[in-house]
């Protein structure tokens, strides 16, 4: 893969700063489709949900005599796919550029994050350096679908809120992704350790079963509805065989409470909605009672976006 901008030689004369938020999100449904020419053009089919939490980038610029790239975040681990993203916005030149990111939900469970947190480095590296959208968010694509961590999550989440379609696999142009407004809230929990991506992405058999299990989505992403999303995700859950005893103990329990819940696709992790204010009191009450972890929060109303950069530089976020 080779996404690095051509720019001209840049070293920087003073410190600059930038910042962007990327929201998190949960697929409900998908298909792989990675046999596209052009890697531009792979990812997935899917649906899914695009969540008003995510993560938040700041980057920085400063003079430098030699050139040097750090990426680090509240998560106290290594973040290649944000890594390698970052290196290659950051045009021929010297400088010191350091990005911090912060996470506002857990790593490895399929929430998205790093789709997230590559397109939130992608937007603020590239404020600093003047670089297209379009070229940051293909940049961005390309790192999260060679680095293993997902398929559609950058897609998913850079043009819009809400529920989204991806009919055509990719970012746009080479993808389409269909945006829907998804009123009200949902709860996302957390029943495990995280899964990595990569080692379900790389099994054959697990592609397969995912493959069956997603019968569906041709129907749903010709007549997009929000019960649609709801009831094939449900499905989809069923079908594809990876929820952990305790997860699938804890959605079908939602769902007997009058809750639409799936699994988070990767991690042992749930969203569900109930219907109606009666099913949310029944779905609190047994979150509470069964000790479940949960976070309760709406739809994002918009994509990932550039932030405007703090009064002090010592004040990243």
């Amino acid at each position: 893969m080779d996404a690095r901008v051509r720019a001209p030689f840049v070293t920087a004369k003073r410190a600059r700063h930038a910042r962007a938020f990327a929201p998190a999100h949960v697929t409900g449904i998908f298909r792989p489709a990675e046999a596209g020419r052009d890697p531009r053009a792979r990812g997935s089919l899917g649906a899914g949900i695009v969540l008003e939490l995510g993560v938040r980038a700041a980057a920085s610029l400063t003079p430098s005599a030699r050139r040097s790239v750090r990426v680090s975040s509240d998560a106290n681990r290594p973040l290649p796919i944000s890594e390698d993203v970052a290196r290659r916005l950051f045009p021929p030149g010297n400088g010191t550029l350091v990005v911090e990111l912060r996470h506002e939900l857990p790593i490895g469970q399929g929430f998205g994050l790093s789709a997230a947190g590559a397109t939130a480095t992608a937007l603020a590296v590239g404020r600093l350096f003047g670089t297209p959208r379009s070229t940051a968010i293909e940049t961005a694509h390309l790192a999260d679908l060679f680095g293993g961590g997902g398929l559609g999550g950058v897609a998913a989440i850079a043009g819009g809120g809400g529920l989204e379609f991806r009919r055509r696999a990719g970012v746009p142009p080479w993808g389409e992704v269909d945006h829907r407004p998804l009123s009200g809230t949902l709860f996302v929990g957390v029943l495990g350790g995280p899964i990595p991506s990569p080692r379900v992405l790389r099994s054959a058999r697990a592609l397969a079963r995912i493959e069956r299990a997603a019968e569906g989505l041709d129907e749903l992403l010709a007549r997009p509805s929000v019960p649609g999303f709801f009831a094939e995700s449900e499905r989809f859950t069923d079908r594809a065989g990876l929820m952990s005893p305790a997860l699938r103990a804890a959605v079908r329990a939602l769902r007997r409470r009058g809750a639409r819940a799936g699994q988070a696709m990767f991690g042992r992790s749930f969203f569900a909605r109930p219907d109606g204010p009666r099913a949310r009191t029944a779905v609190v009450e047994w979150l509470r009672a069964a000790g479940v972890p949960v976070v309760e929060l709406a739809p994002s109303r918009g994509g990932a976006r550039a932030v405007p950069s703090p009064a002090s530089a010592g004040q990243p976020f």
